[in-house]
């Protein structure tokens, strides 16, 4: 894809002085003429690139007012309306790093990641107004949190500086009255400059920071959205993946604004009903889901007229089951594409295409990438239809984890990024996945930690121990199983640890099945067998 504003191909390798990513996914188009192109269609509200343009200088004027620098971060917790483009690309446009985080998660967990990342400045949808005293209770270094949204003023009026927060001196500030849209100057970047970063849990511990510089954003244009995408200003977007994933970021954000098309934002949590009715009367024709929402849409038996723009249906996030695969292919009569993808790498880099689709794999390898396969001894396997951890290397790869050494290590060899996924590939270079090398589980496409599960539960009084697994559902796709052991003179209520579990983490966390043992499993040195537990399962089918 060539640039005006002299930005080479990234497969060539070629970095330019001065590159901003935000200006070249917005200010580019108002240079160009396309200025009027509708940008984001936010429910009934459609923003044009110069007005989203003019959105970025008003973001940037608040973040300098609130005195945030170049390399600063800048925390954001936000759901999928114009707020989220505006701070995202705003802060990138003046040197600083946005930071968006899960609005899926608890004010206490957002409060850590927040810490962790060191944020000053917090922007917050009013929707998840009631995680800020978790979050401030986490991260005391926050000074100013923004709210946006209908209610910003309201809240911010009512929450005075000192008064309902653990600390003093905390400022707030409301969006709606932040109403300087004057030009303001890009920063001084290029592609190798700190952009963003993104979170990805690990399998202990708190999340990972993956950074991310300005270099990686147009990557994954030039390799996945223009190769096999074939993505034109035309294109509508829309994603069931919200714009903190990695995923939903190229798919609401990065592949429109690339080449002028339209992203189409829902910030309510979506339905099958709602998100096919929603297809229908905006015409998207790039739809962007996880392969448990596509079962969920053939399970809601749909008209396939409500499907009649679209031109092509992306998965990722977990692998897509083939009979699912096939199905909604024949419910759209439009070819859908599984792939795989992963935070580190931005997006899908290994995929399906659209002239061709091979149910129950994950493709073959986006031009622009590189992946191999490795033994235990981290030998390169040659030979076909040999089991191997999957290795990929290309222009989108993040630098490394924020103070994660040892991860970095791990995670970031030699140029090669290790995915932690387990992959055969045929003798005609298809890629097919067979689980990972460690016990996460992807469940609706989001990693969950099963320590973490773990701990929530072994919280109840009732229960000793416990040990979470992953399991396929109906549709073949992974959840969340709970073993627990009952603590001496308990018994366990399934019922009630379920609500103990609703009460304590985020709904994608939660085990989908709760089984009460005798007992669990385990190694000589103590460790619990999970592989027994997984084949134990139909036991208790």
């Amino acid at each position: 894809m060539s640039r005006s504003d002299g930005v080479t191909d990234v497969r060539q390798g070629e970095l330019v002085s001065s590159y901003n990513a935000a200006a070249w996914l917005v200010d580019r188009h108002v240079n160009e003429g396309r200025g009027y192109n509708v940008a984001v269609q936010c429910r009934d509200t459609a923003t044009t690139y110069l007005e989203l343009q003019r959105e970025l200088w008003r973001a940037q004027r608040l973040l300098e007012h609130l005195e945030v620098n170049t390399g600063d971060r800048v925390a954001l917790v936000l759901q999928d309306d114009l707020a989220f483009p505006s701070f995202f690309l705003g802060a990138q446009r003046s040197g600083a790093v946005p930071i968006p985080l899960s609005t899926m998660l608890t004010g206490t967990d957002l409060g850590s990641i927040i810490a962790d990342c060191e944020a000053e400045v917090l922007v917050i949808s009013s929707t998840f107004e009631t995680a800020i005293d978790g979050i401030l209770d986490r991260a005391p270094r926050i000074r100013d949190v923004v709210i946006t949204g209908e209610q910003d003023l309201a809240l911010a009026t009512q929450r005075s500086a000192g008064d309902g927060f653990p600390q003093g001196g905390l400022r707030l500030h409301a969006w709606s009255e932040a109403t300087d849209r004057a030009e303001m100057p890009i920063a001084p970047t290029n592609m190798e400059s700190p952009a963003f970063w993104l979170y990805s849990s690990g399998t202990t511990g708190l999340p990972k920071g993956v950074m991310h510089v300005h270099g990686n954003l147009p990557a994954t244009v030039d390799t996945y959205a223009t190769d096999i995408l074939q993505i034109t200003e035309n294109d509508r977007f829309l994603s069931i993946a919200k714009l903190f994933f990695a995923y939903g970021l190229g798919n609401s954000l990065t592949f429109p604004f690339a080449v002028g098309a339209t992203a189409i934002l829902e910030p309510a949590p979506p339905t099958p009903r709602g998100i096919a009715e929603l297809i229908n009367s905006e015409r998207a024709t790039l739809f962007f889901a996880s392969p448990g929402f596509v079962a969920a849409l053939l399970d809601a038996e749909l008209e396939p007229s409500l499907f009649e723009s679209v031109r092509a249906t992306v998965t990722a996030g977990e692998s897509l089951p083939a009979n699912v695969q096939t199905r909604f292919a024949d419910l759209t009569g439009k070819p859908v594409l599984d792939g795989i993808g992963s935070t580190e790498l931005l997006h899908i880099f290994i995929s399906n295409s659209l002239t061709e689709q091979q149910p129950g794999t994950s493709g073959r390898i986006v031009p622009g990438y590189q992946a191999e396969l490795r033994d235990d001894q981290d030998h390169v396997i040659t030979e076909p239809d040999v089991a191997g951890y999957l290795h990929v290397r290309g222009p989108s790869a993040a630098i490394g984890y924020w103070q994660r050494d040892e991860a970095t290590a791990a995670a970031f060899r030699d140029g090669w990024v290790r995915t932690g996924d387990v992959y055969t590939r045929s003798t005609d270079d298809c890629w097919t996945f067979l689980g990972r090398n460690n016990d996460m589980i992807k469940a609706g496409g989001i990693w969950v930690s099963p320590a973490e599960v773990e701990s929530v539960l072994i919280e109840h009084p009732d229960v000793l121990e416990a040990a979470v697994v992953g399991a396929r559902d109906e549709h073949g796709l992974e959840t969340a199983v709970a073993f627990v052991l009952a603590a001496s003179g308990s018994t366990p209520d399934t019922a009630e640890l379920e609500q103990h579990c609703r009460d304590r983490m985020a709904a994608f966390k939660r085990p989908r099945r709760i089984i009460v043992v005798d007992e669990l499993p385990k190694t000589a040195t103590g460790k619990i067998k999970r592989f027994l537990l997984r084949d134990a399962l139909a036991e208790y089918a």
